[in-house]
């Protein structure tokens, strides 16, 4: 862009960042200069990197990016994950359909590729491959702009981000395990102004919850109820393992013990299962990152089968999709609560989304990831205060990537397509 012509565009949008609302996305789209995707680059990182030492050390980065370039010398980054062979592979699929596309056509690209993998049994890879797209347009408007993401997804509705830290002995606190060392990771929370936690308690072989699994994973709460009384919320994930009658179970255990929400009792394949076990526990119900777009969610919210909802904006057709799923699940009056636990990309998208966006609850965070990992890759990557987390205010996403990781051999960049 000419320098006067990025003042223009800049003064245009700021004067509309001030509350942007989704029918006025498109008058920032409409006030920033036309441009074409001429390059789409997957960018995956060097095994063995070993970052941070510990437990989380011996992984390798499990999510990967892309990077849409432009005609006018903006490049936005996106970013999914686990399974990077796949997801680079519906790249490639999709690519052709990218190339000479404005990138601005938010709405537009999305509803393609939707269309292209609903035909095909939506979900899956080409989501994720969506997902990261979606996230690189959103990131090249915003640097078009000069406006961090928030402010295209309505401005903010809070000032700051509370989060909860999840607790997992594959990402853990300087290797201490629940269980084990409970109440050293509780106070190690509690220290640093985290006040709330995700906890895994309730495993078992054949996805059979017997008596003493129970009792095992609810002496886990009592211990923290006992020694930290309300000071630490708890939320439950149970990781989609059990069937109707455990998860009942589970959630009929867990009443006495004022939990935040229980997560992912059961895969989320059928919203009549989950209104039923909605109705028959006091418990506060969340479904969960494993679904996809607002029809998915749709029949959890008619069914009244959950209280809380989670998406994870590299799974669920990227942050645009994220925002739409939250207005709909706002006309339930139902709160939302991000999920995070992937790269630092999607850590930062859901910081603004959940600065935007007005039926917050809680947000994901994990010590591990943003003490050690996210610092290797990003240099913006919010780190809790107080418990809570501010967005970067850099245009687009903000994140700061680090351009060593192109230098030294980190970063492997595969050119996908080129015009």
């Amino acid at each position: 862009m000419k320098p006067q012509s990025s003042r223009r565009t800049f003064l245009k949008c700021a004067a509309l960042g001030a509350g942007i609302s989704t029918a006025s996305l498109r008058a920032a789209i409409d006030n920033t200069e036309p441009m074409k995707i001429t390059q789409i680059d997957a960018v995956t990182f060097r095994k063995g990197l070993r970052i941070g030492g510990g437990p989380g050390g011996s992984e390798d980065a499990e999510f990967w990016w892309v990077r849409l370039h432009t005609d006018k010398g903006i490049a936005g980054t996106g970013e999914t994950y686990p399974f990077s062979n796949g997801e680079i592979g519906a790249l490639k699929d999709h690519a052709h359909s990218l190339l000479g596309r404005d990138p601005r056509d938010i709405d537009g690209i999305w509803r393609n590729l939707y269309f292209q993998g609903a035909m095909r049994n939506a979900g899956g890879a080409d989501m994720r491959v969506l997902s990261a797209i979606n996230m690189a347009q959103l990131d090249i408007l915003g640097q078009a702009c000069g406006l961090p993401l928030y402010r295209l997804l309505g401005g903010r509705t809070r000032a700051r981000v509370r989060v909860y830290n999840t607790t997992t002995d594959y990402w853990a606190i300087d290797e201490m395990k629940m269980g084990r060392d409970t109440m050293k990771i509780v106070q190690f929370l509690l220290d640093r102004g985290t006040t709330a936690m995700k906890i895994y308690p309730f495993s078992a072989p054949d996805n059979y919850l017997s008596s003493q699994a129970l009792e095992s994973g609810l002496g886990w709460i009592r211990e923290i109820r006992d020694k930290a009384g309300s000071r630490m919320d708890i939320a439950v994930d149970c990781w989609g393992r059990f069937d109707f009658t455990s998860a009942l179970r589970i959630a009929k255990a867990l009443e006495p013990y004022n939990i935040m929400y229980l997560e992912d009792a059961m895969i989320s394949s059928n919203p009549e299962t989950y209104a039923k076990l909605a109705r028959e526990t006091s418990v506060p119900i969340c479904v969960s990152e494993t679904l996809a777009t607002r029809y998915e969610y749709r029949p959890f919210l008619e069914a009244k089968a959950c209280s809380v909802i989670m998406y994870d904006v590299t799974w669920c057709g990227g942050v645009s999709e994220a925002k739409k799923i939250a207005d709909l699940a706002d006309t339930y009056l139902i709160p939302t609560s991000p999920h995070t636990c992937g790269g630092p990309l999607l850590y930062t998208c859901a910081a603004h989304l959940s600065t935007a966006v007005p039926n917050f609850l809680i947000m994901e965070s994990n010590y591990w990831k943003y003490a050690h990992q996210f610092p290797y890759f990003v240099n913006h990557a919010p780190v809790p205060k107080d418990g809570h987390i501010t967005a970067p205010e850099a245009p687009g996403v903000g994140a700061g990537i680090k351009p060593e990781l192109f230098t030294n051999g980190d970063a492997l960049v595969e050119t996908v397509a080129k015009a």
